[in-house]
């Protein structure tokens, strides 16, 4: 679990991000929305100790991050950037595989989360190949594999961290994705995942975070942060918003 109060990030002298009050919950998803250069990657940053703030306070599980020792804030926080880079030709096992690092497990344990974690992404077929080989969806795939293997299964309310998991996917492994993470957090994970369509926020996450320039504008659960004068306010797009006629979650088309 990670808590935010009053915090703030100043980037080149500039205000990326400020009163920022949050809380990623055991067996909730946390959805970030919001233009670019709205300040979503900058949370993140923030609160995965890569960038300091320049106010507020940072709790992982009730201690101050700064508190955490790397290898500690490794068995329970995971983070899963927009891109990922590796130049060397592992296979993908062995790219999931690193996720495993910061644990003592064993060997057999190891293996069987390394593969439970490649059937949650939809990419154990590809366990065996060069990771050079593979696409960029399918890359992206084995990254979500490796950051589920360093936290799995969740159910010690372990949080997960994406910026953009599903930026390069196929409209199916848009939703195998959201599913993964889905099902971490039922399983007690803390989950918080910036996305870009309105749509699979609305389906997948309990709550939402809208940003507009490094602020919050709204926050709430789907119904409530998915309106049309807040979308036309922030996205400058204008809306109809309906309910799903099978899953009643609001269902936002375009005008």
């Amino acid at each position: 679990m990670i808590r935010a109060e009053n915090l703030s990030v100043h980037r080149d002298s500039q205000c990326a991000l400020s009163d920022i009050d949050l809380t990623l919950e055991p067996g909730r998803l946390l959805g970030v929305l919001g233009p670019n250069g709205a300040g979503k990657s900058t949370l993140l940053g923030a609160l995965c100790g890569e960038l300091k703030p320049t106010q507020g306070q940072l709790w992982l599980d009730d201690r101050p991050l700064t508190q955490w020792t790397g290898p500690q804030r490794a068995r329970r926080l995971a983070v899963l950037p927009q891109s990922s880079t590796l130049s060397f030709a592992f296979k993908v096992q062995e790219v999931v595989a690193m996720g495993r690092l910061p644990h003592d497990g064993g060997q057999q344990r190891d293996a069987e989360i390394i593969q439970a974690a490649l059937e949650a992404a939809d990419a154990l077929h590809l366990h065996d190949r060069s990771y050079l080989a593979l696409s960029g969806g399918e890359r992206q795939r084995v990254h979500l594999a490796r950051v589920l293997a360093q936290l799995w299964p969740g159910e010690g309310g372990q949080t997960l961290l994406l910026d953009e998991p599903t930026s390069m996917l196929d409209p199916l492994h848009q939703h195998t994705t959201l599913q993964a993470v889905r099902g971490f957090a039922d399983r007690g994970g803390a989950v918080m995942v910036i996305l870009h369509d309105l749509n699979l926020a609305a389906r997948y996450c309990d709550r939402l975070l809208l940003l507009e320039s490094g602020r919050p504008f709204a926050s709430g659960t789907p119904e409530e942060v998915l309106v049309p004068d807040a979308l036309k306010a922030v996205f400058g797009l204008e809306v109809l918003v309906q309910r799903h006629p099978e899953r009643g979650h609001p269902l936002i088309i375009a005008r």
